[in-house]
């Protein structure tokens, strides 16, 4: 079970607890989908269908994500906006995710060197939390430098990780110097981390913690593709570990623990692949943003002669809707959808019932 050895069983857990985890994901070869949320439905939605699937699961706040949490009229001119989001967001799940009696990661996602003023005011409350609570807010953050050059994206995560250290928080690194963020023209060739680029991140992060992750780039990229577009090559991750492993004469077999990025419409075969390498986290966000349209998108559709005026619908000129158009009708369509979706994610990542 993989909560056995984990001092939280429920709830938002942190530092061992994360690492035991990852590494008993890389043992009984599962991953954890990591979830972008942006609100207190998504959450929810992701929330129910790890419980009802008997999962732990990661939730995660991109920039963007975290901005809209604060909501979209407020400045963020200088990250204040994604900042406070992503401090109110963390907030929540850390209210709510022990109801749900499973392990949550909290997470950010994709901090690029123009949002690291992001990334400073997140950890600043971290600092906060970890003063009065012992352990930072957030579980983990992503420091996504992959369009800078390989020294200075190692070095200033590597400075990052230092400062996270002493509350044994987890970063993330992306490998390489491009994993597609945004980009559909990208050079195939540079979606590719190479091996000498995981060692060197290893060497340098596992000096200062053990508490790191590293998404390398196997030819994925964010979105959903028309098949054939986008030329995975999972088999490369599992290279990946064994010159890790024999550049450092690790006896661990999966020395790494390893991250997919831009995993929405990638094939079960793909996913099972990677996992076997030792990936322990699993991006999803735009077939789940999909997933969410179609349930309030069908009700729309099915309640559209209910929904076009406060009063007078089909079965009378004087009957109230109400009950059709009251928010919490609709936006728990999106959630329904959302939540199988998510679901259908853990079953392939052989996240299910791992509890």
């Amino acid at each position: 079970m993989a909560t056995a050895n984990l001092s939280r069983k429920s709830g938002v857990i942190v530092g061992d607890d994360v690492h035991k985890l990852f590494k008993y994901a890389q043992e009984k070869k599962f991953a954890i989908p990591a979830i972008n949320v942006t609100s207190s439905s998504t959450v929810v939605a992701s929330l129910e269908a790890a419980r009802d699937k008997k999962a732990p699961i990661i939730l995660q706040m991109s920039q963007g994500g975290a901005a809209y949490f604060a909501g979209k009229g407020v400045a963020n001119d200088k990250q204040q906006a994604s900042i406070a989001g992503a401090v109110a967001g963390a907030q929540y799940i850390r209210s709510i995710a022990a109801a749900y009696e499973i392990p949550v990661i909290l997470h950010t996602d994709h901090c690029a060197k123009k949002l690291l003023p992001w990334l400073d005011g997140m950890m600043d409350a971290d600092e906060a939390y970890y003063k009065e609570h012992g352990e930072p807010l957030f579980s983990s953050h992503m420091i996504d430098l992959s369009e800078e050059e390989v020294d200075y994206n190692i070095q200033t995560t590597a400075k990052y990780l230092k400062r996270a250290q002493p509350m044994k928080q987890e970063i993330g690194i992306t490998g390489g110097e491009e994993d597609g963020v945004n980009n559909e023209a990208v050079d195939n060739n540079s979606l590719y981390t190479q091996p000498e680029d995981i060692y060197n991140i290893h060497k340098t992060l596992s000096a200062i913690s053990p508490y790191f992750s590293i998404a390398a780039g196997f030819g994925n990229v964010h979105g959903v593709y028309k098949p054939g577009n986008v030329k995975l090559h999972p088999e490369l991750l599992g290279k990946h570990q064994a010159y890790v492993k024999e550049q450092t004469g690790s006896k661990d077999e999966k020395p790494a623990f390893l991250v997919f990025h831009g995993g929405s419409g990638s094939s079960k075969a793909e996913y099972i692949e990677a996992i076997s390498h030792g990936v322990v986290k699993v991006n999803l966000d735009t077939d789940l943003q999909y997933a969410y349209l179609t349930g309030i998108r069908d009700y729309v559709l099915k309640k559209k002669d209910y929904i076009m005026s406060q009063v007078g619908n089909p079965e009378g000129e004087d009957k109230p809707n109400k009950k059709y158009f009251d928010p919490r009708v609709w936006v728990r369509e999106g959630e329904k959808t959302m939540s199988a979706r998510v679901q259908e994610g853990l079953a392939d990542f052989n996240t299910a019932n791992q509890l």
